[in-house]
């Protein structure tokens, strides 16, 4: 099917005057999880970032270091597999082609970044890969309340307002469907695993606003007093709109704003070099939304615990499909799950190696006693977001597995007990996760940690533990911190929790969010120093004590098993 496709795209080339196309994983509102997934019908791949590139004789399927594995076991036949960040397209193809791309899927940072001026890039309003877009009944958006959220609309839009007036912009134009979100305090159901509505917005300093949507959407939110003052138009004005602004200069949001738009705009006015301020806003969580996604993280800690107690107890044939239905089984238990974060990576043995591994039918495992297992999943809750990473075991492994595990476990802790007050900068911190890995010149190819929403994506910008990431952790950002290590054709190794920066009597220190014991049958105890065996000991009487009254007698004597 997939090679039907691309030749069916190949023959639109003479028509639109190309000689290739790129096709990005994003759709028109730049989520992680498109809809529908443009990157997968051309070209199979499935995993959360890539980008392809369909030329007349060869195909290219630009991923990172995460997913180099996958792309080449689901796409390797008839796409040439390359590591974006090693040799982006602008170093692989010399020729002076013309590639067409969708304006409306791509911002004008990665398109330059990518294809620099190597090419001529030339826009393709019309569609070339014509997918039908899911028609998600009872999609409308919803408010939250003040008491769940923390804060009123009114008083981030004045936030937004006093950025205006500093930067001395007329306008700030939102294309981020969860700063959008973030600002008016609603949600929607527009995204599999983010309660994201589909809209953008348009501010200006004196605070008039127009939101952007399918007026559909809309019905539930316009009813509240704080939506009168707002102009909802539906999307297909949003055009119009922008072409009729009187303005001296904008503030667009770089990551997410489409080439078509900011074209529009620049023949209005001067683009601001400031991005949108809600990206840091909205990283700074405040004490109510800390205390919900902390109690989210005991309904997750509890279903988990539930599930590897179920796991390393299961005498029937386990596969990685099974366990995973298990382990949603266990969550659906509770009402206040809405539905998962993202989509469960449910590897064993060499899978785990798959850093964002998917099990599928034909995939599909079966568990070993011998194998190492990787669960990395989330759930969505009323009200919060969490993510989680346990690798477990069902038979007592060889030595070098766990001095291994046990080298990631030190990296996880060294980053959890950090010195916040003397750290200026995350990359730092990244480095302390690794440091042991190093030690034996091993390493992972992905980052320590990425920012998380509340009750918003699992992903967050604009926070992160990685090397390239210089800017100071502030207090009330949720992060997760995940080290690992990866070894092809045989195994997989992470350790997740979710992780937050609080601030007491001036001292500043992360928190954990994730209550889940970490496998001790995987760890060389001989290999941790006091203050690493204190600090397990600590944490698994941390989650007892949170735990234990919503476990049945069972679950609790093997939770302390793990002490």
């Amino acid at each position: 099917m997939t090679s039907v496709r691309i030749k069916k795209l190949r023959q639109k080339f003479a028509e639109n005057n190309i000689d290739g196309y790129i096709i990005p994983k994003n759709d028109e509102y730049f989520g992680e999880y498109s809809y529908p997934d443009k990157l997968k019908f051309i070209s199979n791949f499935d995993g959360s970032a890539g980008l392809a590139l369909v030329l007349h004789k060869i195909n290219y399927l630009f991923v990172d270091g995460r997913y180099t594995i996958q792309a080449n076991l689901q796409s390797g036949k008839l796409f040439k597999i390359i590591e974006i960040h090693k040799k982006p397209p602008w170093k692989i193809i010399k020729k002076k082609l013309i590639i067409g791309y969708d304006p409306y899927c791509f911002n004008s940072l990665n398109l330059f970044r990518y294809f620099k001026n190597n090419f001529h890039l030339k826009p393709v309003y019309n569609e070339l890969i014509n997918l039908k877009k899911i028609d998600k009944k009872n999609s409308k958006f919803y408010l939250l309340n003040k008491n769940i959220i923390g804060e009123s609309s009114k008083n981030k839009i004045n936030k937004v307002l006093t950025f205006l007036k500093k930067d001395q912009s007329d306008y700030l134009f939102i294309t981020a469907p969860e700063n959008v979100a973030w600002i008016f305090n609603i949600r929607g159901k527009d995204n599999p695993h983010s309660p994201l509505p589909n809209c953008r917005a348009l501010i200006n300093k004196n605070g008039n606003i127009f939101l952007f949507s399918d007026k559909s959407k809309t019905l539930n939110i316009i009813k509240d007093k704080n939506f009168r003052k707002i102009k909802i138009l539906d999307e297909s004005k949003t055009n119009y709109i922008l072409y009729n602004l009187k303005a001296k200069k904008i503030i667009i949001d770089k990551l997410s704003c489409s080439i078509a738009y900011e074209n529009i705009l620049k023949s209005r006015a001067k683009i601001s070099q400031r991005n949108d301020p809600i990206y840091n806003f909205k990283s700074i969580k405040n004490e109510i939304e800390i205390k919900n996604i902390e109690n989210s993280h005991i309904l997750d800690g509890v279903a988990v615990i539930k599930f590897l107690n179920w796991f390393k107890k299961c005498k029937s044939r386990l596969t990685e499909l099974k366990a995973e239905k298990k382990l949603e089984y266990f969550r659906k238990k509770n009402k206040k799950y809405l539905n998962s974060s993202f989509k469960t990576i449910s590897a064993s043995g060499p899978n785990g190696a798959i850093i964002h591994y998917r099990a599928t039918k034909k995939s599909n495992r079966t568990i070993k006693k011998d194998d190492i297992y990787l669960c990395d999943s989330g759930g969505q809750y009323k009200y919060g977001t969490t993510d989680v990473t346990r690798t477990i075991c069902l038979k007592k492994q060889p030595q070098k597995i766990k001095n291994v595990f046990t080298r990631v476990l030190k990296g996880h802790v060294a980053v959890k007990e950090a010195n916040l007050n003397k750290i200026k900068d995350a990359s730092k911190l990244d480095k302390l996760a690794r440091k042991y890995l190093n030690k034996k010149k091993l390493d992972y190819p992905h980052g320590t940690g990425h920012g998380v929403g509340f009750f918003l994506n699992v992903h967050e910008g604009p926070i992160a533990i990685s090397r390239g990431y210089k800017k100071r952790i502030e207090p009330g950002q949720v992060l997760s911190n995940e080290p690992g290590y990866y070894k092809e054709g045989s195994y997989g190794i992470r350790i997740e929790n979710l992780i937050y920066v609080n601030k007491m009597k001036n001292k500043v220190f992360f928190k954990n969010l994730t209550m889940v014991p970490i496998e001790k049958d995987l760890i060389n105890y001989k290999l941790l120093n006091k203050m690493e065996k204190n600090y397990l000991l600590n944490y698994n009487l941390e989650i007892y004590e949170k735990l234990q009254k919503y476990l049945n007698y069972e679950e609790k004597f093997w939770l302390l098993s793990q002490f």
